[in-house]
């Protein structure tokens, strides 16, 4: 049997739309991310168990992890029988890479279990697949780090999908679900069809100053360019309180403060741990809106997706 764990994702980070991602995990130890246990059987069976697994498909073959073995295996062009149960920790439709988490995790576990037959860029080309299936496009911002580990630029050029970029060691990403969900198709269609030039300048800006200032250890810089002129004035309004509590936590010391991904969850950056238990206990008195949504104070996750059992 091989026990495999997929960590959480921030999705474009506020300043990459689709192409920047970065796998996160909480400086408590705690696993935030799906957990796969597979092994061969006589049969195909999945088990769902965990937190959030009540939230999943009743039937099997619109469980993404099925999807993942179907697709497996008919790349491979063999039928592997395998019993898999997923823990599904990770809350769907939270911006935080749930569906990234259960894809990588099962097809990683996959092509362990068979001796990995699929190259590592071949793999992620399959994850990227079905996450447009979920999303309606397809995408690697979450795939790619929750399977690669940190912090990754989407390239797609030279047969290369990906590419980790430095990042600042003291920087503390904390994350906050309010434990509502978002549709990541649904906050897709609230983006506009053309940008203007303007926009699209300021965007380009940023980007390439964020890549920069990264890649020259200038942080305080590279905090200053995380602004979202693509995602976040379309999509804010489908946050609770979203414009007024990034304001007060960048008052508390953020140096940066975004949407993950789709939302509703957010993140903010900073680099102390003062600052960031301000943050997280603000965000928990006013961010969260249920018992089961939660705050974390996180780091980089600079693995990725492991075997760890």
């Amino acid at each position: 049997m091989i026990k495999v764990y997929a960590p959480a994702s921030i999705g474009n980070v506020g300043v990459g739309f689709d192409i920047l991602g970065a796998a996160i995990l909480p400086t408590d130890g705690t696993l935030l991310g799906d957990l796969i246990q597979i092994k061969q059987s006589k049969e195909f069976q999945l088990t769902n168990i965990g937190t959030f697994a009540h939230q999943l498909p009743k039937n099997i073959k619109d469980n993404i992890v099925w999807k993942c073995w179907d697709q497996f295996c008919k790349i491979i062009k063999k039928k592997i029988l395998v019993t898999i149960v997923l823990e599904k920790n990770m809350p769907i439709g939270s911006g935080l890479g749930s569906s990234a988490c259960s894809i990588v995790s099962s097809l990683f576990a996959m092509n362990e279990l068979c001796n990995r037959p699929l190259s590592t860029n071949k793999l992620l080309k399959l994850m990227g697949k079905l996450e447009g299936e979920i999303s309606g496009s397809i995408h690697y911002d979450n795939v790619s780090p929750c399977y690669l580990g940190g912090l990754q630029l989407i390239i797609e050029k030279n047969n290369k999908i990906s590419q980790k970029i430095p990042n600042f060691k003291n920087w503390l990403w904390i994350i906050a679900w309010p434990g509502i969900k978002i549709s990541t198709a649904d906050a897709r269609a609230l983006l506009p069809s053309q940008y203007t030039r303007t926009t699209c300048i300021k965007h380009s800006r940023n980007l390439s100053g964020f890549i920069h200032a990264s890649y020259t250890m200038q942080p305080k810089l590279a905090a200053n360019f995380i602004t979202d002129v693509i995602a976040e004035p379309y999509r804010s309004k489908l946050l609770p309180n979203f414009t007024q509590t990034k304001t007060t936590i960048k008052k508390i010391g953020a140096l940066a403060c975004g949407i993950s991904g789709s939302g509703p969850s957010i993140f903010a950056i900073c680099d102390n741990d003062l600052t960031a238990k301000k943050i997280s206990k603000y965000l928990a008195n006013h961010y969260i809106q249920s018992k089961q949504g939660f705050v974390q104070v996180c780091k980089l996750d600079t693995v990725g997706t492991r075997i760890i059992g």
